[in-house]
């Protein structure tokens, strides 16, 4: 009877053993569960990330990096009326850059020309498409400062950058968006106001005919002027 109660007692030990070491593997296999999935989050967000989310406070210091390693000046802008070439003055180099980092991120493919005023400009860059929304949120939100010392004025064919929001009182320029004039005159009042960084070489006849589309009072195109693409040319 003893030597059972014994065999009772051993059996009943090994068993309580066999349950906190099931328990502890369990725990452990959940916790490495957990810091897989960690580490594996991190790279993926390394790996797919390779440059910083840009803010007022680390944009311009990016830029002066990245104007240094990405010298192109020459852009593309292909539309279902023509492609419209653009010189990007090297002077203006905070925003040449920023045309030039937001083309390598494919961000204007598909924008439009949202606002259309005959005879005076084409502005473009923006759509209410959630896609391009998204592009600008991984991309980061900043302002570019005015940058009208350069000798540059509003001519026929001069791109420019527009200001950011309306409650901007320094008309810091908003770096997703972009205007053509088209005014065969010019548009010289808007000198010393906006960034003039860069003028069109090829394809005048393309914004020409853009300029043209019919609006509403919005001066919003009644038919979607898309922009394809925006490529680097030689």
């Amino acid at each position: 009877m003893r030597f059972l109660l014994v065999i009772c007692i051993a059996l009943l030990v090994l068993n309580c053993e066999d349950k906190q070491t099931s328990k502890k593997s369990d725990a452990s296999a959940v916790k490495d569960s957990i810091v897989k999935t960690e580490s594996q989050k991190k790279l993926k967000e390394k790996t797919r990330r390779e440059y910083p989310k840009l803010t007022d406070n680390n944009a311009m210091e990016f830029f002066l990096e990245y104007e240094k390693e990405h010298k192109e000046n020459k852009v593309r802008i292909v539309t279902d009326f023509g492609n419209i070439d653009i010189l990007l003055y090297d002077k203006t180099k905070f925003h040449r850059a920023n045309f030039i980092f937001l083309t390598k991120q494919n961000y204007f493919n598909y924008t439009q020309f949202y606002r259309v005023v005959n005879n005076f400009i084409i502005q473009g860059g923006n759509s209410d498409g959630y896609d391009v929304a998204k592009r600008r949120q991984k991309i980061g939100r900043y302002l570019l400062p005015l940058d009208t010392k350069r000798g540059y004025t509003h001519k026929r064919g001069t791109i420019s950058m527009p200001s950011g929001d309306i409650e901007n009182a320094y008309k810091l320029a908003s770096p997703y968006q972009f205007f053509i004039v088209q005014k065969k005159e010019g548009a010289y009042h808007l000198d010393g106001e906006y960034t003039v960084f860069g003028e069109v070489i090829k394809g005048m006849d393309v914004v020409d005919e853009i300029a043209a589309v019919e609006t509403d009072q919005g001066e919003w195109p009644l038919k979607n002027v898309f922009i394809k693409t925006v490529e680097i040319i030689d």
